[in-house]
């Protein structure tokens, strides 16, 4: 499998953020951002360092386009407010409209969520209050995430939009399980995006793929507490992307609620193609739903199921894929009965629930199997 790798700079400008002001135990946020500017504005690499020990920081709006290759090297503890009205905006640090960005470093950045996580309604209201994420990269090309922590946010961890050629690797995410709504890397309407060699904790999906995400790769992944690594929910609009070229490889998920997941709204107007699904090499440790397909996706009852989904699934690989379910179920493939699910392939699977061999259960599909659990079917 070929992965092409984000860029990386080489930097001979170095901008220490003290000289800008930026003090341990006070807001750098201003520091960072005249730094930013210097760097923005110079035509050779430069890199902006934040030194080990721990700093204070409202919101961030990092924007380009810039002249030449940026790093942010992060060595210290960034400490969001805690009170989700003080960060600013939604999103705590937001990098925008850049070639050849570089976050790099053995920092945490620190959203210290806890009190928003207890104001959050979103079990209640689809239409919820979002209380800050910690970091919004949008619209980046050849960029990369290394290294740093991303602990604790409000909201999602990461939200990457509209990016072209974007690596996260030996990147870590780290929130307790009942921490709501905090997607570890959410990922949407962007083409070449890999997750490599990365640990996530947290309380909603560990990585979450949107619409219009194509040719993504998600590699030596570590997954849980967590909802698993999820592509949707799609169709929910009705101005939605294609998803394509997905490759789930070599991932390890423990107690997650779901393991490999596609879920997909019914009754609603979005009717995109999800084509080119890899889903590879993958150890379930006591994971509730291990593979599942679920296009009557319908939380907290807010929506009909009168209609089936009108998103079309086709062409997919599920193989080898092995350890315990939490559930009966290891696979479980229910598919729009408008549109079933075309060419799906199982191959070696061997998930046991209780000691026993899990089954699968299929509705709207008539999938390829060898060595794998056949079909039960519902109707």
């Amino acid at each position: 499998m070929d992965i092409v790798v984000a860029y990386e700079i080489d930097a001979k400008s170095h901008i220490d953020i003290s000289r800008f002001g930026g003090k341990q135990n006070a807001n750098i946020a201003q520091a960072l951002g005249s730094a930013w500017a210097e760097a923005c504005a110079s035509p050779s690499a430069v890199k902006i360092w934040i030194p080990s020990g721990t700093y204070q920081m409202t919101a961030v709006d990092l924007r380009g386009p810039c002249k030449a290759p940026i790093e942010i090297q992060i060595d210290g503890t960034l400490k969001a407010p805690v009170n989700p009205g003080d960060v600013g905006h939604e999103k705590w640090i937001r990098i925008s409209y850049v070639n050849a960005v570089t976050l790099s470093g053995s920092g945490v950045l620190d959203g210290q969520g806890a009190t928003a996580w207890k104001q959050n309604d979103c079990s209640k209201h689809f239409d919820c209050k979002l209380l800050g994420m910690n970091m919004a990269l949008s619209f980046l090309n050849n960029s990369l995430v290394r290294g740093i922590t991303s602990k604790d946010s409000k909201h999602f961890h990461v939200n990457v939009l509209g990016c072209k050629n974007l690596t996260f690797d030996g990147f870590k995410v780290s929130a307790p399980g009942d921490s709501a709504n905090t997607d570890g890397i959410h990922i949407g309407r962007s083409d070449v995006v890999n997750v490599l060699n990365t640990n996530i904790a947290t309380g909603d999906d560990c990585v979450s793929l949107g619409d219009g995400s194509r040719q993504v790769t998600v590699q030596n992944v570590t997954c849980g507490p967590g909802h698993g690594i999820s592509i949707g929910s799609l169709g929910k609009y009705k101005e939605e992307e294609p998803v394509d070229r997905i490759t789930i490889i070599d991932c390890t998920l423990k107690g997650t609620t779901n393991g490999i997941r596609i879920k997909t709204w019914p009754n609603e107007p979005g009717q995109i193609t999800v084509t080119n699904m890899r889903f590879e090499d993958i150890n379930m440790d006591n994971v509730q739903n291990p593979v599942i397909i679920d296009q009557e996706y319908c939380p907290w009852n807010q929506c009909s199921k009168q209609n089936p989904s009108k998103i079309r699934i086709s062409n997919v690989s599920i193989k080898n894929i092995k350890g315990t379910s939490a559930t009966k179920e290891g696979l479980t493939l229910m598919c729009s009965r408008g549109v079933p699910c075309q060419n799906v392939q199982i191959s070696d699977v061997q998930l046991t629930y209780k000691g026993a061999p899990a089954i699968s259960k299929c509705d709207n599909v008539k999938p390829t199997i060898s060595n794998a659990p056949a079909c039960t079917y519902a109707t």
